[in-house]
C-alpha cells in the first residue's frame, strides 16, 4: 500500500497525502514539534545547490509527507504546473492596522481537555504558518513564520472549493445559473454519469449520490484513479484511463438517491467548476480573477494547479497570500462589499449564512461539527449566531463570525491532514477570541 501511495502523491498533491502526511517522524510515534519541523530549521532547499538530502522536488513522490510538507505548502508552483488568478494591474488596497498585543494571552480550554491554553500556544500546537485576524475592518493580529512571509503564497487546499462555491452562488443569485437545473442540461457530457440527474444545488451542497470512494487508506479507492487521471505529469505508456478532470467525471456512476445525505467528495467541486465554465465560457481561474481577485485590491496574483489539459483544479488547487485571503474574508463579512465597492449581491452571503440542511449533514457524523451544515461549499458551525468557514486539510481556514465582526484566516501545515485533529484546539480558540473582541 505504501508503494501505491508514494507513487500517487504527486498526482493530486493538494487534497491527497492523507496517509503519508500523518505518519510519525519519531520512533516513539511523536511527530516533530512546530519549531523542530520549521522548514528553515531543517534546511529544506537551502544552498546553491541544496545538499542532496535537503532536496524537495519532482519526480520524488514524498514532497507532501511531513515534515517536507511544511516547505511544500509554500512552493506548489515549483513542483506542479499552474495557471494564474491574476490581480490585474490596479494598485492594491491598503490594510488598516490596530494590533492588539493582548491577544496572545487569551486563554481557552481545548475540547476534551481540562488544561487552559493560550492563543499563542495554540498557534504552534496547530503548526500555524500564517494567521491574520481582522476586527471592525482592521488587522488586530498577524503572524507569519515557517515557509511563509509577506511575499509568499500558501496552498489553500480545499478552501479552493469555497471559492468555486462562491462563484457558483454569485451566478445563481444573478440569474445566470439555475441551481434547480439538472447537471446534464448544462454539461451534456455528464448525462450518463452519476452527476447527470443531480441538480446543480445538490452538487453545490455535496448531497450527490455517487459510487465513489475518497478513502485514502484504501489503495483501491476511486480517489487514486481520479489522481491518475488528473495528473499533469506524463502518463505511463500502458495507461488507458481517462485523461484530466473532465474525462474522469464522465466515468463516475450513481449510487443511491441524490439529496438524501451529505458526502464530502472533491469531485463535486470539479463538476461544479465544469458547470461554471460551461455557463460563463471562462475557466474557473479566469472568472475568479475577473469577479474577485481584480476587485478586492489584492496585493498578489494567486495561482491554481492544472491537469494535463490546463483545466484548473477547482477542488483544491489554489495558492494565495495571507493578506489577500483576509480580503476574501472581509468581502464575505461585508456581504459582497469591499473598499466601498459592491462586487456581488448581499443575497449571495445571506444564502451561505443561512446554511444547508442540518438533517442531511448530520448523517455524515462530523463529531466536532455537531448541528452544523454545508452549503455552496462553505461550512456552517453550530453557534447562536451564524458562523461559517472555508476549510482545507492540514489546518487551512477562513473563519467568518459576523456577530463579532471578526475574520480569521489561517494557513497551516499540521502533520495530519484531518481537521478533526485540529478542531478541538482551534475552534475553542476562535470562540475565545471572538468573545474577547466583542467585549472590547
Amino acid at each position: 500500500m505504501l508503494t501505491l501511495l508514494q507513487r500517487s502523491l504527486p498526482l493530486l498533491p493538494l487534497t491527497i497525502a492523507m496517509t503519508l502526511s500523518s505518519m510519525p517522524s519519531h520512533a516513539d510515534d511523536t511527530p516533530l514539534t512546530a519549531k523542530q519541523s520549521d522548514p528553515q530549521t531543517l534546511g529544506w532547499m537551502q544552498g546553491f545547490p541544496p545538499p542532496k538530502d535537503k532536496l524537495i522536488m519532482q519526480p520524488s513522490s514524498d514532497f507532501f509527507s511531513f515534515p517536507k510538507l511544511r516547505w511544500t505548502v509554500c512552493h506548489i508552483r515549483e513542483l506542479m504546473p499552474t495557471t494564474d488568478v491574476s490581480r490585474g494591474i490596479g494598485a492594491p488596497s491598503k490594510l488598516s492596522y490596530d494590533l492588539d498585543k493582548n491577544i496572545d494571552a487569551i486563554t481557552f480550554t481545548p475540547t476534551g481537555s481540562k488544561r487552559l491554553m493560550t492563543w499563542k500556544q495554540s498557534l504552534d500546537a496547530n503548526y500555524t504558518d500564517g494567521i491574520m485576524v481582522m476586527h471592525h475592518g482592521k488587522v488586530v493580529y498577524e503572524r507569519q513564520n515557517g515557509c511563509l512571509n509577506e511575499l509568499g503564497k500558501h496552498a489553500a487546499m480545499s478552501m479552493t472549493k469555497s471559492m468555486t462555491g462562491l462563484l457558483a452562488e454569485i451566478l445563481v443569485t444573478e440569474g445566470q445559473l439555475d441551481d434547480s437545473a439538472l447537471v446534464s442540461s448544462i454539461v451534456p457530457e455528464l448525462k450518463n454519469s452519476g452527476f447527470g440527474d443531480a441538480t446543480v444545488r445538490q452538487v453545490m451542497d455535496m448531497t450527490t449520490a455517487l459510487d465513489y470512494s475518497e478513502d485514502y487508506a484504501d489503495p483501491n479507492a476511486d480517489i487514486w484513479k481520479y489522481s491518475e487521471a488528473a495528473s499533469p505529469l506524463p502518463k505511463p505508456k500502458d495507461y488507458n484511463g481517462p485523461d484530466g478532470y473532465f474525462e474522469y467525471l464522465q466515468t463516475v456512476k450513481k449510487k443511491g438517491e441524490h439529496g438524501v445525505e451529505f458526502n464530502y467528495r472533491t469531485i463535486n467541486s470539479d463538476a461544479l467548476g465544469w458547470i461554471i465554465s460551461r455557463t460563463t465560457g471562462k475557466a474557473v481561474n479566469t472568472l475568479l480573477s475577473e469577479r474577485i481577485w481584480q476587485k478586492i485590491g489584492a496585493e498578489q496574483s494567486a495561482y491554481m494547479t492544472v491537469d494535463a489539459k490546463g483545466t484548473p483544479f477547482a477542488g483544491g488547487g489554489l495558492s494565495a497570500g495571507l493578506h489577500d485571503m483576509s480580503r476574501i474574508g472581509s468581502l464575505m463579512l461585508n456581504k459582497g462589499e469591499i473598499n466601498d465597492k459592491r462586487l456581488f449581491p448581499a443575497a449571495v452571503v445571506d444564502h451561505i449564512e443561512a446554511g444547508g440542511d442540518k438533517s442531511v449533514f448530520a448523517k455524515a457524523d462530523y463529531k466536532q461539527l455537531n448541528n452544523g451544515s454545508y452549503t455552496s461549499m462553505w461550512w456552517l458551525f453550530n453557534n447562536p449566531t451564524p458562523v461559517y468557514a472555508a476549510r482545507g486539510v492540514h489546518g487551512q481556514t477562513i473563519y467568518v463570525d459576523p456577530a463579532a465582526d471578526m475574520v480569521i484566516v489561517r494557513f497551516a501545515s499540521y502533520p495530519d491532514a484531518s481537521n478533526s485533529k485540529i478542531d478541538p484546539t482551534s475552534l475553542p480558540a476562535y470562540k475565545a477570541l471572538a468573545n474577547y473582541l466583542i467585549k472590547k
